[in-house]
């Protein structure tokens, strides 16, 4: 009787601790405007697994929810990656930022000028 009583409070125990599945995770992600914006939360949100994504125009910071059952880090960045933005450990490829909207081209100096000056009005 001792022994069935260990045994399923320790089943117990290990059920709760395998149940804190999510995990919390932020990345810096380049973007100048809410399109910029609406395609990396996109893209993060396609991506299984993640629960919940949130990128800021002024700081670039991406905040994530993800389950670590079903994805990682790495996986959500390569996504960002592929919608055309870059992070703050790689750069998107030309073809995937050659796809980004005319007015999201964020490497182009010209572009973000003109997003500052609209930002001032």
């Amino acid at each position: 009787m001792k022994n069935t009583v260990i045994i399923v409070l320790m089943l117990i125990g290990t059920t709760t601790f395998a149940q804190n599945k999510n995990a919390k995770a932020s990345m810096e992600v380049d973007g100048i405007c809410g399109m910029c914006k609406a395609r990396i939360e996109k893209a993060c949100l396609n991506t299984k697994g993640v629960k919940w994504a949130d990128w800021n125009i002024d700081t670039h910071e991406l905040k994530l929810i993800f389950d670590e059952r079903k994805t990682d880090l790495n996986t959500i960045e390569h996504e960002v990656l592929a919608a055309g933005h870059d992070t703050k450990n790689a750069k998107a490829t030309d073809q995937a930022y050659a796809k980004v909207h005319g007015c999201c081209k964020y490497r182009d100096e010209e572009v973000k000028g003109a997003h500052d000056q609209k930002d001032k009005s």
